[in-house]
């Protein structure tokens, strides 16, 4: 019974320890600059004989 009470409690921790994180981490939406990008496409540059993924 111990034991079920202590993974809980470290699940419980773990979850919020998760939240915590992804709150702070600084990681937002963010659109794209068109300013930035040359407006072409990857495939547009591709040579014949090479293959690209």
């Amino acid at each position: 019974m111990i034991l079920v009470i202590a993974l809980l409690a470290l699940a419980a921790w773990a979850v919020v320890a998760t939240i915590v994180e992804l709150r702070r981490d600084g990681y937002r939406r963010i659109p794209t600059d068109r300013n930035r990008s040359d407006g072409r496409d990857a495939l547009q540059q591709a040579e014949s004989g090479h293959m690209y993924r």
